[in-house]
C-alpha cells in the first residue's frame, strides 16, 4: 500500500488548479486562431485541448508521486477528460470537450444517488477524514450535494449549447469552481450541527 505523505499546499493548489488556468490564459491567447496541421485546420480550442490532456495526465501524476494518493474523483476526472479531449481532438469536433463537465458531474449525482438509495452516503466514504460528520449529517449533504451535481450538470449543458465557446470557457473556468464553493461555504448549517467533537 502507498504511503500517504503532506505537501505544501500552495504546490497542491497548483497542481489541482493550474491546468485549467492555464488553459483558460492559452484559450484568450489563441482563441482566434487557426491552426493547420497535415492540411486540416484547428481552432485554436482544440490545440489548446490537445495540451492540456496531457498536462492535466503529468500534474495528477505529480501529485500522486508527492501524495501517495488520488481520490477516485481525480482519477475519473482525468479518464474522463482523457477520454472527451481526445475525441476532440480526433474529430476535431470541441462539442466533446464541452460535454465532459455534464459527464463527470451526471456521473458523481448518480453515485451519490445510487448511494442514497441503499441508505448510504458515498460521500462520507470519500470526505469522512476531512469533515467528522454524524451519519445524519453526511445523508443531509449527500442529498443537497447530489441536486448541486445535476444542477451544475444541466447549467454546462445550457451553457455549451446555447452560449459562446468563450463564455463556456469562462464558466468552465470560474463558474463551476465558484458554484462548488458557494455551495460548501453554505452548508455551514449542517456541518455545526452535525459536526462530530474530535478526540
Amino acid at each position: 500500500m502507498t504511503e500517504k505523505r503532506e505537501i505544501h499546499p500552495l504546490v497542491k493548489s497548483t497542481l489541482d488548479f493550474g491546468p485549467v488556468l492555464l488553459f483558460f490564459v492559452a484559450y484568450m491567447y489563441f482563441k482566434d486562431d487557426v491552426f493547420t496541421i497535415g492540411g486540416t485546420e484547428y481552432s485554436g480550442f482544440i490545440i489548446i485541448t490537445a495540451a492540456f490532456v496531457p498536462l492535466l495526465i503529468a500534474s495528477t501524476a505529480t501529485l500522486w508521486l508527492l501524495t501517495g494518493k488520488l481520490s477516485r474523483m481525480q482519477v475519473a476526472t482525468v479518464i474522463l477528460v482523457t477520454v472527451f479531449g481526445g475525441l476532440s481532438v480526433w474529430l476535431n469536433d470541441e462539442r466533446f470537450f464541452k460535454m465532459k463537465p455534464t459527464v463527470i458531474y451526471l456521473l458523481f449525482g448518480v453515485i451519490l444517488a445510487v448511494g442514497l438509495a441503499r441508505g448510504q452516503s458515498y460521500l462520507k466514504f470519500l470526505m469522512e477524514e476531512m469533515m467528522p460528520l454524524q451519519e445524519a449529517g453526511w445523508m443531509i449533504l449527500t442529498k443537497r450535494l447530489m441536486l448541486c451535481f445535476f444542477g451544475l450538470a444541466l447549467a454546462n449543458e445550457v451553457i455549451w449549447r446555447f452560449a459562446s465557446t468563450e463564455t463556456w470557457v469562462y464558466f468552465k473556468t470560474f463558474g463551476l469552481t465558484a458554484a462548488v464553493f458557494i455551495f460548501f461555504m453554505a452548508q455551514s448549517k449542517v456541518f455545526q450541527i452535525y459536526a462530530l467533537e474530535k478526540d
